[in-house]
């Protein structure tokens, strides 16, 4: 336990650079928490069909480990909201995540472009599955694939 908090303790360094973090005022009607803005800022949807999305996203210093690789963290969060952004259906309540599965393949760095594709595998019910595939974009290397699954209480007639 000693050896993962003293992994986890910041320098006096790091410590002054989250502290002068700048947070900004939630914009009234825009949505977006601080969580939103600081993990998904920059990502750019590239395509939208029916169980498909396709993104872009530039790996940025705020989501790298102190080896300058993103993060797992950051893997795991991209997978979640790319997963879950496929089957979200505008004006009912979100589906919860249940269950997240990552293969960890390769390492992205910083300013790698990344192409993040979901796609649905299935529906039943209030369960939906997707499968999230992360690439670099330059190389092609599979950087992560991740299933997830997601529930939601909704009307069986939309």
């Amino acid at each position: 336990m000693d050896k993962a908090k003293k992994f986890l303790e910041l320098s006096d360094e790091e410590s002054n650079i989250v502290s002068r973090l700048a947070i900004p005022a939630r914009r009234s009607g825009s949505g977006l928490s601080f969580y939103e803005d600081f993990a998904l800022k920059g990502i750019r949807v590239d395509r939208v069909e029916p169980g498909l999305v396709v993104c872009t996203f530039k790996v940025p210093p705020r989501l790298t480990d102190r080896s300058g690789r993103l993060a797992n963290g950051a893997i795991a969060n991209l997978v979640d909201e790319v997963g879950g952004a496929l089957v979200h259906v505008e004006g009912l309540p979100m589906n919860v995540s249940v269950d997240m599965s990552i293969s960890f393949m390769s390492a992205a760095k910083l300013n790698d472009e990344l192409e993040i594709s979901s796609k649905v595998l299935g529906k039943r019910g209030g369960y939906s599955g997707t499968i999230v595939l992360m690439r670099n974009k330059a190389t092609g290397e599979v950087i992560a694939e991740g299933r997830h699954s997601l529930f939601g209480k909704h009307p069986s007639k939309l």
